[in-house]
Order: C-alpha cells, then sequence, then structure tokens
C-alpha cells in the first residue's frame, strides 16, 4: 500500500470523485486501487453518497489511513447530483471521475498525469477502459469497452466517447458552482456532458496508458434487467440530445460495422462467442426499449396537440366598441 502526506495543506493535482448507493463492497476494491497507485501525483478521494440506506461502513472509512478521504452524504438526489456535489467540495485542479466498480490499474493516476502535464491544449481526457475477463457478463463488457474505443477514436488521438467510470477534467474548464452533470439526466448523464463537449468544438483525449477496469459483478439476468431498466432512464437523455441537433449515436452502417467488428473479436480465447451473444441480447432489448420510448413520446405529443388546440381561444371577431360616438 502507498501512504500518501495526509499532513499536507496544499491542494492535491487529482480530486478523484466517486458516487455511491448502497454499493459499498465494489468501492472497497476502488479505494484499495487508490492506495495502490505508484509514483503518481497527489490526491483526494471524495465519495458522494446519494442517500444509501446506511452510512458508510467502517471498512470504508478506514482508507482514510492512506489518503485524504472524504465521505459527502447527500438525500437521495441521482448520480449527477452526487457527482456535482463531490466537485463542488473538490480541491485539486484536475477532477477524475470514476465508477464505484472501476479499478485503477497500479500506473493509472501517473500515466493520466504524464499526459495531462504534456497535453496543456487539451482540457478533458478519456481514461482507457477494460473488463473483467473472469465472469461472462464482465467478457461481454470487455468486448464491449474494446469495440467502442476502437470504433469511436479519432485520427488526431481524441476519442467521440465519454464513460465516467474513467474521466477527468481539468477545473478550469468547468463551472463548479452551476454543476457539471444535469441533474435532469438520470442515466446517460456522461453522455449529455460529450454532448456539450461537442457543441464546443471538443473532444476527450484517449489515454491510451491509463487503464481503468470496470469491473461488474453482475449475473447475466441481473446484467440483462439493468440494461432494460437503462434503456428506459437514457431515453429522456438522448431526447435532450435530439432537441440540440447533436449526433451522437451511431448510424445502421455504423453499428453493423461495429457487430461485425465485434464478432472478430470474440473469436479470442479470452473472450470467447458467448460473450458475443450476451452483448447482442443486451443491445437488442435496449435498442427495443429506446424505440418504445420514441414512440410513446410522439404518440404522448399527438395526443397534446388537439388539447391544445382547444385549449386556444379564437381571435376575436366583433369591431372594438368606439368611444364618444356623438
Amino acid at each position: 500500500m502507498v501512504t500518501h502526506n495526509l499532513a499536507s495543506t496544499t491542494n492535491p493535482l487529482f480530486s478523484i470523485i466517486i458516487a455511491a448507493y448502497n454499493d459499498w463492497d465494489p468501492l472497497d476494491q476502488c479505494l484499495q486501487s487508490l492506495a495502490q497507485q505508484a509514483d503518481g501525483p497527489s490526491f483526494e478521494v471524495i465519495i458522494a453518497d446519494d442517500g444509501s440506506t446506511e452510512p458508510a461502513p467502517e471498512f470504508i472509512r478506514q482508507w482514510q489511513r492512506y489518503y485524504h478521504l472524504t465521505i459527502d452524504r447527500q438525500h437521495h438526489a441521482g448520480i449527477s447530483a452526487a457527482r456535482n456535489r463531490g466537485a463542488q467540495i473538490s480541491r485539486g485542479s484536475v477532477l477524475v471521475f470514476v465508477d464505484a466498480d472501476s479499478r485503477l490499474q497500479t500506473n493509472c493516476l501517473a500515466a493520466l498525469n504524464a499526459t495531462i502535464a504534456s497535453s496543456p491544449q487539451h482540457n478533458c481526457f478519456q481514461l482507457r477502459l477494460v473488463g473483467d475477463c473472469r465472469g461472462l457478463v464482465g467478457r461481454a463488457e470487455e468486448l464491449r469497452l474494446q469495440t467502442i474505443q476502437n470504433h469511436m477514436l479519432q485520427p488526431n488521438g481524441c476519442i467521440r466517447y465519454l464513460n465516467t467510470a474513467g474521466f477527468a477534467i481539468r477545473r478550469s474548464r468547468v463551472d463548479i458552482k452551476r454543476g457539471i452533470f444535469d441533474p435532469v439526466a438520470l442515466r446517460a448523464e456522461d453522455t449529455l456532458l460529450l454532448s456539450n463537449l461537442m457543441q464546443a468544438g471538443e473532444l476527450p483525449l484517449f489515454v491510451q496508458d491509463a487503464i481503468v477496469q470496470h469491473a461488474t459483478r453482475l449475473s447475466l439476468m441481473a446484467s440483462l434487467r439493468k440494461s432494460l431498466r437503462s434503456a428506459y432512464l437514457e431515453g429522456r437523455t438522448y431526447e435532450i440530445i435530439a432537441s440540440r441537433g447533436v449526433r451522437i449515436r451511431v448510424s445502421h452502417r455504423e453499428r453493423l460495422s461495429m457487430l461485425w467488428s465485434m464478432w472478430k473479436t470474440s473469436g479470442q480465447h479470452s473472450i470467447g462467442r458467448a460473450a458475443w451473444f450476451v452483448l447482442v441480447a443486451k443491445q437488442g432489448l435496449q435498442r427495443i426499449i429506446s424505440i418504445a420510448h420514441r414512440a410513446s413520446s410522439l404518440l404522448r405529443a399527438l395526443l397534446s396537440r388537439p388539447r391544445e388546440k382547444a385549449n386556444s381561444k379564437p381571435p376575436s371577431t366583433t369591431s372594438p366598441t368606439k368611444s364618444g360616438a356623438n
């Protein structure tokens, strides 16, 4: 374990912000990976507890012996509000967002620090994400992440993708008081942030050597249920993005190309064809829910029009009364 100087009064370079909601066991593994960072910059860790049923247990608080750890507990308001709160109480010049079920590889922060120092023209950075290949769901996640990151990587080294399982942004780039994430977005809040960056003409720089493992522990059925719920909640977020005229979703042609690429990658022994079928099933279910959500929104809009017309007053056809007619 690496123990940082807890007595230091200077502001750290990194503020690592982790939103948590009852997921203390995977968070413990995440915090352990932070204690094992080698040759990394100074950092603080902020756990934004989004109204968990119980306060953070002692095995979470014990990590305060290794680095500056702040646990901020708020009423349940969603992951966007929790992350915004974490940013507001942070002190670092670079905000690093990771998920509770993320694990940083030993040299992750050192690699990120080197890239940020050598890239003053860039304000935001997407860390490379990998899956935990010890289970079928983890292998499907590895296949998904590998395909997306390869497909979305631009020739200039930036990436048309943002995932807060491992994402960093300079403090000077954001309005901390206003909030980095839109609380309206209950899911896909990172995609909404990406659309904001794209509107400003900016994409995250992809940091190949800063690796974060997204270590989901869900069973296959639990993973499918989560995909369905996420697709439903993401519907509202994608409506907001579409209203701004930003193209985030891939085209049908790109989707087919990615499916074929995933099929070829799944031939690797470390992933396997079963992971491809799991991933296709999840994406198929999400696509159905997404189409249903859009159809429902369109239907609501059509049904509201007659009521709007009925409530609107017709223009007056009577002549105005003239005063002083005599």
